[in-house]
């Protein structure tokens, strides 16, 4: 990819992932000094007139009636990155932590937060070095920004923190990393905004958007190992109620199973699958209102993704520095719960298909749990136990993390979004989702593979060939847990669903 250029103009999520996953390099974009300059000379006038101004000359959250004093502004900006480094629990994944890189660099860079190019350089140099801070991931509940997250992503700024260079971690003092002197206001602006939950997001919408074609893929492979029809993937059904994933993901199956031998062997039997279950027949209706609300997704991730979330926010034009909440994180707090809600949708109705491949009375002739010897062998039957406990997992996770709120800051910060919980709660339920539809695959593959001589569609046979390429036919019972986890890869890559793209 060409590389993303930080200046303030609005990224994509495309962009934010291919940075995350490493496959675009980040520029700063030549014109950082003029376009920051204002806001800058803004905030040194506040300073030196000794306005009483919030996060200038004030303390912070319930603090904020605290004057400070010019003397000691730069101190509160060290201090406040400090007190605020207090987040636990497992260090965030190496792509949230480029992610969130760039969203701050890119925030900070559109000139109303009063930093100096220095901050958005440092920012952008730790990234193109990989010289990642370690960042727990709990510890933000979605408003005043991430804080606690933020502060471990700015402490390496300082020269203190910890860091993580080609995987090893160790304190940034034993880093080449020249720190920065924060001036007044740019520890408060590395602080707010959501730019955390909005990295989370972006990578999310990359993974969902692949189990959604993996999906499609595995319903193909499924239609065909269990005789199914091809007539509910007919465009003229899809045409008459014309949601667009729903339109998309029904053409995608269609053109999968065209050609099929498997399905043309019984297609005229009128007293063969009159109806199939809704698990195959309402799949495109299932998978495509899923695309569908990822599609809204990506509408609220780009509008934050060209959004001020600072606080305050300095307004060059009129002199203006003015206290407000773009912080708040409710608007992603709320489609990332929706987004978790419909994910795990597609687990739902994938085990439900898996069930019918497992089970004798209902999978067309194909023996008990895909055995070779049913009896002596179990085959694929522990399978669909491991996607009924991710799918009950899935249950929960799914509940909406937006409808609480616990109040912070001795009540200044009365109501909170925990839109940082809904954003690792949807990341959970896509990797739980991944593996569901793994096994659904590898069922469904040694389900058409026990139809031979009668042979798949063009894009099943393809995709029967690619998983045969990383994972062996079974042949008697044996472990299948790295089986899964080689299908699992294959999804969040994208390899098996570029089959069906």
């Amino acid at each position: 990819m060409e590389p993303v250029t930080v200046d303030g103009s609005p990224l994509t999520p495309a962009q934010v992932a291919a940075v995350a996953l490493g496959r675009a390099r980040v520029v700063a974009g030549d014109d950082l000094e003029a376009r920051l300059a204002p806001a800058r000379a803004v905030v040194e006038r506040a300073v030196e007139s000794d306005q009483v101004v919030y996060g200038i000359t004030t303390g912070f959250g319930a603090l904020a009636t605290t004057h400070i004093g010019k003397t000691e502004t730069e101190a509160l900006q060290y201090n406040l990155i400090r007190s605020h480094a207090v987040g636990v629990g497992p260090p965030l994944d190496d792509e949230i932590v480029r992610a969130m890189l760039l969203l701050r660099a890119r925030t900070l860079a559109q000139g109303h937060s009063g930093v100096r190019p220095v901050i958005v350089n440092k920012l952008l140099e730790l990234l193109e070095r990989g010289i990642l801070p370690v960042v727990p991931s709990q510890g933000s509940v979605g408003a005043s920004g991430d804080l606690a997250p933020f502060a471990h992503l700015a402490l390496p700024l300082i020269g203190e923190g910890k860091v993580r260079v080609a995987g090893q971690v160790k304190p940034t003092t034993e880093v080449d990393f020249e720190p920065v002197r924060l001036l007044t206001k740019e520890g408060l602006s590395l602080l707010n905004g959501t730019e955390g939950m909005t990295a989370m997001g972006a990578i999310a919408l990359h993974h969902a958007r692949n189990l959604t074609l993996a999906a499609d893929a595995a319903v193909a492979l499924t239609v065909e190992a269990l005789l199914g029809s091809a007539r509910p993937f007919r465009p003229e059904i899809h045409e008459l109620r014309a949601h667009p994933g729903q339109v998309a993901s029904a053409a995608r199956i269609a053109r999968l199973i065209d050609g099929s031998g498997i399905i043309a062997s019984h297609s005229d039997d009128v007293v063969h699958a009159v109806q199939d279950s809704y698990s195959l027949r309402c799949a495109p209706q299932v998978h495509g209102a899923v695309a569908d609300t990822l599609d809204h997704l990506e509408r609220v991730l780009s509008i934050e993704m060209s959004s001020v979330v600072d606080n305050p926010i300095v307004f060059p034009e009129s002199g203006e520095v003015l206290s407000g909440g773009n912080f708040h994180g409710e608007p992603l707090a709320f489609v990332f719960d929706f987004a978790t809600i419909a994910v795990s949708e597609l687990a739902s109705i994938a085990e439900r298909r898996t069930d019918r491949l497992l089970d004798p009375a209902r999978s067309q002739g194909l023996p008990p749990f895909l055995a070779g010897r049913p009896g002596v062998e179990s085959g694929y039957m522990i399978t669909q136990y491991v996607q009924a406990a991710l799918v009950a997992e899935n249950r929960v996770l799914a509940h909406p993390a937006s409808v609480d709120s616990v109040p912070t800051s001795a009540g200044q910060e009365d109501h909170v979004s925990m839109g940082w919980g809904a954003a690792r709660k949807l990341l959970q339920v896509i990797e739980n989702v991944r593996r569901v539809l793994a096994i659904e695959v590898i069922c469904a593959v040694r389900g058409i593979e026990l139809r031979a001589p009668l042979t798949p569609g063009h894009g099943t046979s393809a995709l029967v060939g690619k998983v045969r390429e990383h994972v062996a036919g079974v042949d008697g019972d044996r472990e299948m847990s790295e089986d899964i986890d080689t299908v699992a890869a294959l999804i969040e890559t994208g390899e098996l669903g570029d089959q069906a793209g």
